[in-house]
């Protein structure tokens, strides 16, 4: 009687998850999405040993009108190309050249500082812009959430860079005792840190439930499961602070 062929090698369950990760497939969506706008990425290394990854505009083309530079920084949790994939043919379509960084600690970029503020945030933004060969001289800035209170110490330290400001849903002016009053759903800040942090399926509901208007009824837990497990809530905020 013939050998019975060896059983197929087991494969890993982390390449399966891996290969049908929802997650990975949207986030190559939304990169396809920059490269298909005409935007390319590049990594500027700052002096402290930090590494800024960032997208730059289109090259402009000869004979075309000069597009104004805009300077757009994501939320927390967020990174560069999840935030902002929806709005770049608008903004390119209305004259505006996009720089859209990952913020330090956020895909992928990176720092060996333990400095965890947003004006660190912002000393390695502004450094990282002018480091660029082509880099404006002056720029708008539009922050949302998070990204807004990095936006907010950029314009204050780099007066002569920023030309313009946007905050979106940037609680740059909340105190402890706006907190105490309940115009927030939390306590304190670091509670608001835990919960942009959300490591379960009911976590993540509950940040969806209070920061969006209309919150998608149907949330599966599993695609939550897998957007966690990829990494997009793996950064942890030691000493976070706004």
């Amino acid at each position: 009687m013939p050998a019975q062929p060896p059983p197929p090698a087991a494969v890993p369950r982390r390449r399966w998850q891996k290969r049908f990760s929802p997650t990975l497939v949207r986030d190559r969506c939304y990169t396809r999405c920059f490269h298909s706008a005409g935007l390319r990425r590049v990594a500027v290394p700052l002096q402290d040993g930090a590494v800024v990854h960032l997208w730059l505009p289109p090259a402009a083309t000869t004979g075309a009108a000069p597009l104004h530079p805009v300077l757009l920084l994501h939320g927390f949790g967020a990174n560069a190309t999840w935030q902002w994939a929806p709005f770049l043919r608008p903004l390119l379509a209305a004259g505006l050249a996009p720089y859209v960084p990952d913020l330090i600690f956020f895909g992928a970029s990176s720092s060996p500082a333990a400095d965890r503020s947003p004006a660190y945030q912002a000393a390695c933004i502004a450094a990282a812009m002018s480091a660029l060969p082509s880099a404006p001289q002056r720029y708008a800035v539009v922050g949302v959430s998070y990204g807004g209170f990095v936006a907010y110490h950029l314009a204050h330290a780099f007066p002569a860079a920023v030309e313009r400001l946007v905050l979106v849903a940037a609680g740059v002016c909340l105190e402890d005792a706006d907190l105490a009053a309940g115009l927030f759903a939390v306590e304190d800040i670091a509670e608001a840190a835990s919960l942009l942090l959300p490591q379960r399926p009911e976590d993540l509901r509950r940040l969806v439930g209070l920061t969006f208007c209309h919150p998608p009824r149907f949330m599966p837990s599993c695609f939550i499961r897998d957007y966690i497990r990829v990494g997009k809530f793996r950064v942890v905020p030691t000493n976070f602070t706004c």
